[in-house]
């Protein structure tokens, strides 16, 4: 019979083991596109997983911003994701506190016309978004763009704020209300502190989703200098011309820098975030 140490030991072995095997897997792409930008040549399937450090190529990085225009789709990109970010965190939080903590008129059918909104993706309206957009000139336009993302996120934050504004007891806003605070004061002074967690996920969310979103990009933004990075970058690897994969493989990289940056400065808060809302929605 195997003592109580050494089972502790068995089951740390496979959980660690499981954990290592999970995280080859997920950085593995990481690293192959990383690897894939480096490589000498134009096409991935020739690429090296393990190359000499004195065979990579950095020539890919510098065609990005000596022959095609990255720096514009790369500013196009990081324009529309932050103002996405402060559109939609702030319409989820005022409204996603309001559905919390108020009481009104019409608060249960609100709330579920904001479940069925979850249910359809905004590609399914693209049609009616392309003839609303055209007939308001919002075409080609990175404002029409902007909010078409905002609109369909507002639902998704909505609900996972009111989630977490739920676990929130509503004796620190009677507590406030005694003491004199207004609504106003109640919300930004001790609410909206406590919210942190959930705001810098939902903030981070909405950037990540308008970094990386393609299609209703390329059905609302038209010109090449209006393209996302999303866009820009496709057109390196479309049609029969265009295999330039070992330039998208420097692009894609250099695009995750700012998205890491951020994860990793609120780490803390995205995790707490995550889990709240899941666990209050």
């Amino acid at each position: 019979m195997l003592s109580t140490k050494a089972k502790r030991t068995i089951n740390y072995i496979i959980v660690y083991s499981i954990l290592i095997l999970l995280a080859i897997i997920c950085l593995f792409p990481v690293y192959f596109i990383f690897i894939g930008s480096v490589n000498p040549g134009s096409s991935l399937h020739s690429s090296q997983i393990f190359p000499s450090p004195a065979d990579w190529n950095w020539g890919h990085y510098r065609a990005l911003f000596e022959e095609h225009n990255y720096v514009t789709w790369y500013k196009n990109t990081m324009f529309i994701a932050v103002s996405n970010m402060l559109i939609s965190t702030l319409f989820g939080v005022f409204s996603g506190y309001a559905f919390s903590k108020f009481r009104f008129k019409g608060k249960k059918q609100g709330l579920m016309a904001i479940i069925i909104l979850q249910m359809f993706p905004t590609i399914m309206g693209m049609i009616a978004i392309y003839t609303l957009l055209g007939a308001f000139n919002l075409l080609d336009t990175h404002l029409g763009y902007i909010l078409v993302l905002a609109a369909g996120s507002v639902a998704f934050n909505t609900w996972i704020v009111k989630g977490f504004f739920d676990g929130i007891p509503n004796s620190l806003m009677e507590a406030a209300r005694i003491d004199g605070a207004t609504n106003s004061e109640t919300f930004f002074k001790i609410m909206l502190p406590l919210a942190m967690p959930i705001i810098t996920f939902v903030a981070f969310n909405s950037f990540i989703a308008a970094s990386m979103d393609f299609i209703m990009a390329e059905v609302i933004l038209r010109s090449s200098s209006n393209w996302t990075l999303a866009q820009g970058l496709f057109t390196l690897v479309s049609g029969q011309a265009n295999n330039n994969f070992t330039v998208f493989a420097a692009g894609a990289v250099l695009i995750s820098i700012p998205l890491m940056v951020l994860f990793f400065v609120f780490q803390r808060y995205i995790v707490e975030g995550m889990t709240a809302g899941a666990e209050k929605g």
